[in-house]
């Protein structure tokens, strides 16, 4: 097997590609065009293969999904217009009324807000530390279908029992999904914590430029969907490992029409080709950045899996090939965050992360500042907390810009 970046950069060209080209072009249509009305009927019917329908099927977003598969080592991916909708689409394929799933507590805020809307639908959540495996285990119920975890929490770094929580759904015959995207498939691989299915925000790192926004779902090929009472009969054609990814493909791209464009997998699958160096020049810059943070006076506490004293420390060191390129950090109480704030320079005061530039964001008055008071408090969410994700600029300049921030808020 080749290397990660010669797999990801040379992928378009393991099928022919129009003229020559070494990227997949886009094909930028809704429809496509059939001499023989049989061949279109039996397109239609899965006879043969061919495209349908854009909101479906298109050559562009094909060639994207086939890269993610490559680099998560899995045997299909769909791709979505956003990470939001590859995740609230699957639930909506896999899971009817009266079913149960369990998610981490320490969840992104709009991935919490989604499914505290599948609790208002009937389809019951409960939010556990997925830091311990016991926590999992005790909310299990006759009910529960699913264990949805983030490998690494935003914005406090919290990381999940990957391992054991794989354990305990192979053993409990739950399907187990892992949302990779503070990770990326270069840091971590969760196919090899028996990870059922696989999210991406591809917006995050994978694009990496911050211009353009999609999702995808990878199916790993472990979980044995013959044993899953919620696949349809309609999708129980061929192989039983392609269940559930046809029915989350129909039902999230068919029926709910939550379709990634063609210019926007185009800008993706160019971006992801340079994930691997990316991500080795962020991370590093991660850790220069949050070791000079843990000696500054104007700073009361730091989070970030890279640190000795991270409670989950070991567990990073063990599955990541890096800790991640996010950070967060508290600023001591004497310290004004909106003056520290405005005083940044090369970090860019923004949402999103993943992108090349360096990003902050002030995390309790922004991002989770709907889910409120009590239930950031319970989260571990200080009203000072900054989210920090680095991009590819020099180390020494954004450390020049923390210095000069410090600077005029009176700090060392």
């Amino acid at each position: 097997m080749k290397g990660f970046t010669t797999r990801i950069v040379h992928s378009d060209r393991q099928e022919a590609i129009e003229h020559g080209s070494l990227h997949k072009p886009i094909h930028a249509t809704v429809a496509y065009g059939y001499d023989d009305a049989r061949e279109l009927a039996a397109v239609f019917q899965g006879r043969r293969p061919g495209f349908t329908y854009g909101r479906q099927v298109n050559p562009t977003v094909e060639a994207l999904q086939d890269k993610i598969s490559r680099m998560e080592n899995g045997t299909q991916t769909v791709c979505f217009a956003t990470g939001m909708a590859a995740i609230g689409t699957m639930l909506f394929a896999l899971l009817r009324q009266g079913d149960h799933f369990i998610s981490s507590s320490f969840l992104f805020g709009n991935t919490n807000s989604l499914f505290n809307s599948f609790a208002v639908q009937g389809i019951d959540v409960s939010f556990v530390d997925a830091t311990s495996v016991d926590a999992v285990a005790d909310a299990i119920t006759p009910e529960t279908r699913l264990v949805f975890v983030e490998t690494i929490a935003n914005p406090r770094t919290q990381v999940s029992a990957l391992e054991e929580i794989g354990a305990l759904c192979r053993e409990r015959g739950l399907v187990y999904v892992v949302d990779n995207t503070m990770t990326s498939p270069f840091l971590f691989q969760p196919l090899s914590v028996d990870a059922s299915l696989v999210v991406n925000s591809l917006t995050k790192y994978i694009g990496g430029h911050g211009n353009a926004l999609g999702g995808a779902i990878t199916e790993m090929g472990l979980f044995d969907w013959r044993k899953f009472d919620n696949i349809y009969d309609t999708y129980k054609t061929g192989g039983s490992e392609k269940w559930a990814i046809s029915q989350i493909k129909k039902k999230g791209l068919r029926d709910f029409g939550a379709s990634l464009a063609p210019e926007a997998a185009h800008h993706i699958a160019v971006g992801a080709e340079t994930l691997a160096l990316r991500m080795e020049r962020q991370c590093a810059s991660a850790q220069v950045l949050v070791e000079y943070l843990a000696r500054h006076s104007q700073i009361k506490a730091v989070y970030y899996p890279g640190m000795p004293d991270h409670p989950e420390h070991a567990r990073a060191k063990k599955l990541f090939r890096y800790p991640g390129a996010l950070f967060s950090f508290e600023l001591a109480a004497d310290v004004d965050i909106w003056a520290f704030m405005n005083a940044l320079d090369v970090i860019v005061k923004s949402s999103n992360l993943g992108d090349n530039r360096t990003l902050a964001i002030p995390v309790a008055h922004t991002i989770y500042f709907e889910m409120g008071a009590e239930r950031r408090a319970s989260m571990g969410i200080d009203e000072s907390l900054i989210r920090i994700s680095v991009g590819i600029e020099e180390p020494a300049d954004l450390l020049a810009d923390f210095d000069a921030a410090f600077a005029a808020v009176g700090g060392d």
